[in-house]
This record gives C-alpha cells, sequence and structure tokens, in this order.
C-alpha cells in the first residue's frame, strides 16, 4: 500500500525564480521517494534591481505578483496540499523587499519568507547531500547563486565550518565584487582547509548543473580542474550571442555562466580540489525534503 504527498516549494533567487511540485512516495518499512512532478523557472533577474540601485523596481515587482499568481494556479491544479516560498540574496538586500512580499500577499495570496546565507546553505545541505557524502572523505560544498555564494566544508559526514559572501554571479557581472571580497574568500577557504590532505569540491547551483549537462558525464563521475579550465576558456572565447545560439543557452544563462564557473575554478585553486562533484540538488530540493521531515 503506497501513500502519495504533493508538496511544493518556490525558490526566489537572485538571477530567477523557481517553482518545484514533488510527489513524495511513501510505502510501509521502506525509505521515502522524492519524485519532481514539475519544475517551472522563470527569468526574472532581481539582483539586477537590488545590488545596484538597492530596490525591487516596479516593473519586477509586477512581474514577481504576475509569476506568483501563475504559480498559485500551478499549485491549485497539481493539488499540492503545503508548499513553503524563500527568497534569498535579491530580496534581503531590496530595501523595500518587505513591501514587495506584502504585495505578494495581498496579489497572489502567497506568503514569502526571506532567509539569510547560513539558513539557506543549511536547506540545501538537507537535500541528498548527506547520502552522497562517503564518510571518510572531506568535501567543500560550494552553492553559486546570483547574489551570494555558500562555502560549506565537510569532514566525516560532519560540518566543519559554513560562510556566505556577498560574491554571486549577477554582482560579478555588474562589477560589484571588489578584491577585498575575493581576498576573503581566498582566506576563509585556505584557513578551513589546510589540516585536510584530500578535498573535493561539490557544486551546485544553475550554472554548474548546465556545465555537467554539457560535459555529458554521468551523474555520479565528477569534472576535473582542467576540465573547467578549459570550458572556462571555451565559454569566454565565445559572444554572447554564439553561447545562446550555439550553445542553446538561455539569454538569462548565456551570461551569468562564466561567473560562475570563475568562482567555482578559485574554490578549486584554493582548496587544492581536483574534482568537481554536482549532484541534482538545490535549494528548492532542500525545500521540500526539510518541510517533509519537519526541519523548518
Amino acid at each position: 500500500m503506497i501513500k502519495i504527498k504533493k508538496y511544493a516549494a518556490i525558490d526566489i533567487g537572485s538571477n530567477a525564480m523557481r517553482l518545484l511540485v514533488v510527489n513524495i512516495v511513501e510505502q510501509q518499512g521502506k525509505e521515502p521517494q522524492f519524485n519532481k512532478s514539475a519544475l517551472v523557472r522563470v527569468p526574472i533577474r532581481l539582483g539586477q534591481d537590488a545590488f545596484t540601485v538597492g530596490e525591487i523596481s516596479e516593473e519586477n515587482s509586477n512581474r514577481m505578483c504576475d509569476a506568483m499568481k501563475a504559480f498559485n494556479l500551478l499549485m491549485k491544479v497539481h493539488k499540492v496540499e503545503s508548499y513553503r516560498a524563500f527568497a534569498t540574496s535579491a530580496m534581503r538586500e531590496a530595501y523595500n523587499g518587505k513591501e514587495v512580499v506584502a504585495l505578494i500577499k495581498k496579489k497572489a495570496d502567497l506568503k514569502i519568507e526571506i532567509i539569510d546565507g547560513k539558513k539557506e546553505a543549511a536547506i540545501i545541505a538537507s537535500t541528498d547531500l548527506m547520502h552522497l557524502l562517503k564518510k571518510e572523505e572531506t568535501y567543500l560544498f560550494v552553492d553559486v547563486g546570483g547574489g551570494s555564494t555558500e562555502f560549506t566544508l565537510f569532514s566525516n559526514g560532519k560540518i566543519v565550518n559554513s560562510r556566505s559572501f556577498k560574491a554571486g554571479t549577477v554582482r560579478l557581472l555588474n562589477n560589484m565584487v571588489c578584491d577585498v571580497v575575493w581576498e576573503e574568500i581566498e582566506k576563509w577557504i585556505k584557513a578551513n582547509t589546510k589540516d585536510f590532505e584530500e578535498i573535493a569540491l561539490i557544486g551546485s547551483g544553475g550554472n554548474i548543473n548546465k556545465i555537467f549537462k554539457m560535459s555529458g558525464k554521468s551523474q555520479e563521475k565528477p569534472l576535473s580542474y582542467i576540465y573547467m579550465n578549459s570550458q572556462y576558456a571555451f565559454l569566454n572565447s565565445l559572444t554572447y550571442e554564439q553561447r545562446i545560439s550555439e550553445l542553446g543557452l538561455n539569454p538569462d544563462r548565456a551570461d551569468v555562466i562564466i561567473p560562475a564557473v570563475r568562482i567555482y575554478l578559485n574554490a578549486m585553486k584554493w582548496s587544492g580540489a581536483r574534482q568537481i562533484y554536482v549532484p541534482k540538488i538545490g535549494l528548492s530540493d532542500g525545500i521540500v525534503k526539510a518541510m517533509y521531515f519537519g526541519n523548518i
């Protein structure tokens, strides 16, 4: 006898908004199965507003309201019984973030919570990450977003340390990450990884997922530092238009993918990692699992 629950997660990032609908299959004596039922991604680049002028523009507030109304209808059609909606870096920093949350509640009847970098990292870590970690290994988990990057060091299956830095792809595109931030990241990574002989990276975020997909590798195989370096050079050799027409990248992915690879490469260089694993995990997956297991 199986029982199916329907949960949804809304992730309001600095580069895009996502709705994930998941079927949770429960069976006596077995681990619950989390099967993706639907995923909708809307390219509303909130970070462009938040990081350059400090507020979400009226146009983007309205686009968000429309997207959230659509998300609400989709959840009704899917018969979703429970949802959570979390907003990250862009909404955290926009001085009218709370006003936009109130507007969406009024117009789309959906409640949004604005979360900090630490909670964001913890939610992502509550995905299948623990199952993927080999107990005796050391990993640096790097989640690159539009506004910030979360770093979490795991050793022997436990979190050693974690930190969020204001270095995201949309910020980098707008030249808003100064040398001091890069130096802080380098210092933090080196200080936290120096006692471990061998470290592998775990990459999370839409850009690294795209790089991995383009590699054609099977899910459990890692990408090497050499491969990442050559991809970085290859992407840089193409124009924005070529990245869209020849590689089939979305217009809102074709520009941010380069700064994203730069962050992963630097993290590999400073930690001494030669390989990066790319499991299919993200904030929305983490939200569903954290809801189900009562962690949020």
